[in-house]
């Protein structure tokens, strides 16, 4: 009899697991025990791949076409699990807590916080679901709200206005031209 294929398991499921899994929680325990920052700086890192490698089922969904997730590990000070361009995951002060925060317009919020990856992976699932409908809210072009139509008003002739006040000035100046000639007079 073979053996039943493993590449298929997440840490957390019953069954085998695989190396890359083992090596993961291998570096988690090295730095629990060491303390060093550079080992808890790997030990952020691999969590988050846990996390990362938690999340495939989940994004494996998300059809081809909507391009909002861009997913991946940043390596800087901070490692990060970018979720898309506004929420990622960092892991907490004691390194063993993952925080799921989005950077609004207000500061950042944060969406999540948990020991437990499954915990997490449920608010990125609800928050991918949200995004989602978002777009899909986005992409309805809808019809613009039309104003009551009232009957059109009869156009006014322009020329009798012209005319009246043509007439009211030429009155005007000859009424200053007879008084002119009556105070001469």
């Amino acid at each position: 009899m073979s053996e039943p294929e493993t590449s298929g398991t997440h840490p957390g499921q019953p069954g085998p697991v695989r190396l890359r899994d083992a090596l993961l929680r291998a570096r988690i325990e090295a730095a629990d025990r060491t303390g060093v920052v550079v080992d808890l700086r790997d030990a952020e890192v691999a969590r988050l791949e846990i996390l990362n490698d938690a999340l495939d089922p989940l994004f494996a969904q998300v059809p081809d076409q909507i391009d909002l997730f861009d997913r991946g590990i940043s390596q800087g000070d901070t490692p990060r699990l970018w979720i898309d361009v506004v929420a990622h995951i960092v892991m907490g002060r004691d390194k063993r807590m993952y925080r799921f925060v989005q950077d609004t317009r207000f500061g950042r919020i944060v969406l999540a916080e948990s020991h437990d990856t499954a915990v997490i992976v449920e608010a990125v699932t609800d928050y991918v679901a949200r995004r989602m409908v978002e777009r899909e809210r986005a992409m309805v072009v809808q019809p613009e709200p039309q104003a009551p139509t009232a009957a059109p008003q009869p156009r006014r002739s322009r020329v009798w206005p012209f005319v009246f006040g043509f007439v009211l000035g030429a009155a005007a100046l000859f009424g200053l031209a007879v008084l002119a000639v009556l105070r001469n007079w």
